[in-house]
């Protein structure tokens, strides 16, 4: 049986992209007592890569659709070892902050590229599958990149927990230069000035615009419910320690295998009913959160990760499936749509917690899901 080491690559890239972008999440009290700044100084470790993303996600989709595929993943790849290293020698609070920044400017590159990668190279009734791998490697990356500095906190500090995973990129790097064939289905746009046409066409496509406001809704329900439950679950009458908290993110693994099955859901049901399904069962996962019981709510998260990473796996499929023309520039205007409701989710939902506690910003939660429900159902009809 042969083997596809495009499917391979793919691993490489999303794992080696989605190492870095939470990876403080961990050990965020440790970097804060070391620079001497509060919690709202330190939040600025996480926003400033995430805001990156989200500002220049269109524009290097835009810059793939005229220099190709391959060529703009491996050289961000490589680009990226020189902040994730600096990263982690920072000697002072804003240099790390600015590291962070050049940090996330790279990343687009990489994921919303090989987005278009897979949209351009497989098939659409192979793609879904294809994404669904693409989307399990990035849970995967994330999940370690938060893991491995924990890990290392106690022996090697934070820092070299950093450096840890900037090696892993660079095995990264060299996993996606080996094994990812040039494009052979790539259409290059006429130049920037025709991208950017590229770009407001898609931005005129209401089935475009409206999977982007499901992504903007799945980033700002994971961020809102996996920050929120640490103070939910750190509170009485719970009194989990900062390890229990940091060990929550497995349930990001259950997910990850779940989105190995997408392309055969979506072949099953088709791809509107199984993410109807999948924001039904979602919203269910978040009402287990409200029972007092630690078993009951870790089985919610595990039910909302799952269905959250199948939803964002199907939103981006559609995304590259659905633009027939500059597929880079359409996933950038998606990868930015999401990460701005992740920018939100950092603050909007924090005010309902502090009004009324986690059942509130659940609430709210569960409104954001009921919203993305009436979106789907309304623009993804064939």
């Amino acid at each position: 049986m042969r083997i596809d080491t495009r499917r391979i690559a793919i691993v490489f890239a999303a794992s080696g992209a989605f190492l870095h972008l939470y990876a403080p999440q961990a050990v965020l009290p440790m970097m804060s007592a070391e620079y001497g700044i509060g919690a709202a100084d330190a939040s600025l470790i996480i926003t400033a890569g995430t805001l990156a993303v989200a500002a220049t996600a269109p524009f290097t989709g835009a810059l793939s659709d005229v220099l190709g595929r391959k060529r703009v993943i491996v050289v961000a790849m490589a680009l990226l070892l020189i902040p994730a290293t600096m990263t982690a020698l920072a000697p002072t609070f804003q240099q790390l902050v600015f590291w962070r920044f050049v940090h996330g400017l790279l990343l687009p590159p990489i994921f919303a590229v090989t987005v278009a990668y897979i949209g351009d190279e497989w098939p659409p009734g192979e793609a879904n599958g294809v994404f669904g791998l693409y989307t399990a490697a990035s849970a995967v990356g994330g999940f370690f990149g938060r893991f491995i500095p924990g890990m290392m906190m106690d022996q090697f500090g934070w820092r070299g927990g950093f450096l840890a995973l900037a090696a892993l990129t660079a095995v990264c790097l060299a996993g996606v230069a080996i094994l990812l064939p040039r494009e052979t289905k790539f259409v290059r746009a006429a130049g920037l000035a025709a991208s950017g046409r590229q770009m407001l066409a898609h931005l005129r496509n209401p089935r475009l615009i409206a999977t982007y406001a499901v992504g903007f809704g799945v980033l700002f329900n994971f961020i809102a419910t996996f920050t929120f439950i640490s103070f939910h679950l750190a509170a009485p009458p719970f009194n989990r320690s900062p390890a229990f908290l940091g060990a929550i993110f497995f349930v990001y693994l259950v997910g990850s295998a779940a989105a190995l099955w997408l392309g055969r859901a979506i072949a099953w049901l088709g791809r509107r009913t199984f993410v109807l399904c999948a924001l039904g069962v979602w919203s269910c996962g978040l009402l287990l959160t409200l029972i007092p019981s630690v078993t009951a709510i870790v089985a919610g998260l595990v039910i909302c990760s799952t269905c959250g990473i199948l939803v964002q796996a199907s939103s981006t499929s559609f995304v590259a499936i659905t633009a027939k023309t500059g597929t880079s520039a359409a996933v950038g205007l998606y990868v930015t749509s999401f990460y701005v409701g992740g920018t939100f989710a950092g603050y909007v939902p924090g005010l309902a917690y502090e009004a009324g506690g986690w059942p509130a910003a659940m609430a709210l939660v569960i409104a954001m899901i009921a919203a993305q429900a009436v979106i789907v159902a309304a623009a993804w009809r064939n």
